[in-house]
């Protein structure tokens, strides 16, 4: 038996096919499989830790919009990759991980029921038939674009060398006709806009995956509203009018500005409790229109739910609602709304009260210096809302965010892998703290290894800072949440990158040299922040 009829040899023809690019480590489950996928020179990423695979391809389809692949081996391989494979779940996202698992003929005392564990996240698995062997890679990857999510490919580990028949692919799924609004819902949409004082229109990632940016900034220049977005769609406009992200990452007068309206067309957005923001997002809008492609409206506040595809009823609208913005409109009432919104820092110090940078300050620096092509990826942490509401963001690949659905740390580094995949033109910056940065070491390696350029930004405050400023303040003894100081620029250049340490705004001009001299390579810079500042995702709480 040669290896080039063997079923791990057909599962990595389809998955050579079907996927943007694979994120792997290698163990006794997966050998065969990444074997031939090395060998036939598919784009393969050596990552450090399992998990690490699957946030790679999260964030690798978040910058592209392709599928990307996963792999592990089983067990302890497959284990370690929950955590990622919860957050893509939440987040949606769609990425295949093939999997090693025990053999078909019943598990060994080391194994576990691995369909059990992905069940319990609500992750389909799909086991390699022998029989048909393609048609099962093949749906793999159909379930997971067709319902936007995670899918597992599971290989029996005595069945990955037997002989396969690659069997028939399954025939095409039919493309679904995005649901379109009835008549009666555009007409009384165009009614609440126009009859709107502040109309603002809140856009969200279903609006960006529409591909209705364009359309909807048209929708609002019509009505002379004001524009929001969610974290994963800032940008999306592209209009001066936008007020930046809202919820937690709101600058304090785009909040003040989203919070005043009171007509409310939120479009492909969740409504979720970070962008509500203890209920405050809505609270003052007379009426709020959702439109999205679940069953229901997802949050208390809204007063009209239209089920329907964002472009379908952009293009509607425009159909309906008179060009050119009505005289007196919110814009023309409230002009500044087009400035720049980002709080004025003239009146801070560089240091905060115990000696160490003020992270607004460091993150206001470093959109000046680092270059505008660039990919933010930031980690999870109280750090995690200060370059998004002090840097310049143009589209929603500018921003990767993969933790924040299921509140996970520690996959920053392995993100940062997947976007430098997806993106290599641009500087990929992975954001990231001290608590979070330490988990997601064995990544940050990879990252190092493969970015052709790359920063990384360490705020370290040496805490859990999210944590000192949530449960410190009421009373909770604090030891556990305080960290010792690491030296992160000696970590970076004993991996090959550039370190430096930051304790003054005047030492960031390394990031300006670095840019000088190419941006080539990784540049790490160990920032010391202070403790002392509080979010203000945190402080609205």
């Amino acid at each position: 038996m040669t290896l080039t009829s063997s079923l791990s040899t057909v599962v990595a023809e389809v998955v050579a096919a079907r996927s943007g690019a694979v994120f792997g480590l290698m163990g006794n489950g997966n050998a065969y499989v990444v074997g031939h996928l090395t060998a036939a020179g598919v784009p393969y990423t050596r990552m450090r830790h399992e998990a690490g695979t699957v946030a790679a391809a999260h964030a690798y389809h978040l910058a592209s919009g392709r599928t990307a692949t996963a792999t592990t081996t089983y067990g302890a391989g497959f284990t370690n990759a929950l955590t990622a494979l919860a957050e893509a779940r939440l987040a949606r996202v769609p990425l295949v991980l093939v999997a090693g698992e025990g053999p078909s003929t019943g598990l060994r005392w080391w194994d576990v029921d691995q369909e059990t564990l992905a069940a319990g996240l609500d992750v389909a698995v799909v086991r390699v038939r022998p029989g048909a062997v393609a048609a099962s890679v093949h749906e793999a990857y159909d379930l997971a674009e067709w319902d936007r999510t995670p899918v597992v490919l599971s290989i029996p580990y005595d069945l990955a060398t037997a002989p396969a028949e690659a069997g028939t692919p399954p025939a095409a799924r039919p493309t679904a006709t995005p649901p379109a609004p009835t008549d009666e819902q555009v007409a009384a949409v165009a009614a609440a806009l126009r009859g709107a004082q502040r109309p603002l229109l809140l856009l969200g990632r279903g609006a960006h995956l529409a591909g209705a940016g364009e359309l909807l900034r048209e929708v609002g220049d019509r009505v002379g509203a004001l524009f929001a977005t969610s974290a994963t769609a800032v940008g999306l406009p592209g209009s001066p009018w936008d007020l930046g992200i809202a919820g937690g990452f709101s600058t304090p007068a785009g909040w003040e500005l989203i919070t005043a309206a009171d007509v409310v067309l939120a479009v492909g957005i969740s409504l979720n409790s970070f962008q509500d923001q203890g209920g405050r997002l809505l609270a003052g809008a007379q009426e709020v229109v959702q439109v999205d492609l679940g069953p229901v409206a997802t949050h208390a506040a809204v007063t009209r739910y239209v089920r329907a595809d964002a472009a379908a009823l952009a293009t509607a609208l425009l159909d309906v609602l008179e060009d050119g913005a009505p005289a007196g409109s919110w814009r023309e009432r409230a002009p500044h709304a087009a400035g720049d919104l980002r709080a004025d820092l003239t009146a801070l110090p560089e240091l905060a009260e115990d000696g160490r940078l003020d992270p607004r300050h460091v993150a206001r620096r470093l959109d000046e210096l680092l270059p505008p092509e660039r990919t933010l990826v930031p980690d999870g942490g109280q750090f995690i809302g200060w370059m998004p509401q002090h840097a310049r963001i143009a589209d929603p690949t500018g921003l990767l965010l993969v933790g924040t659905a299921f509140q996970a740390i520690g996959l920053g580094s392995a993100a940062a892998v997947g976007a430098a995949r997806a993106l290599p033109d641009r500087t990929t910056v992975l954001v990231t703290g001290d608590g979070g940065g330490q988990m997601a070491l064995a990544d940050l390696v990879t990252f190092v290894a493969e970015a052709r350029s790359g920063v990384v930004v360490v705020f370290n405050d040496a805490a859990y800072g999210a944590e000192l400023h949530q449960y410190g303040v009421k009373g909770v003894d604090r030891t556990g949440m305080l960290l010792e100081e690491v030296d992160f620029a000696a970590l970076g250049q004993a991996l090959g990158a550039q370190g430096n340490r930051v304790t003054r705004l005047a030492d960031l001009e390394v990031l300006a040299d670095w840019v000088g001299a190419g941006a080539s390579g990784v540049l790490v810079l160990d920032v010391a922040v202070s403790r002392a500042v509080v979010a203000d995702f945190i402080a609205r709480h």
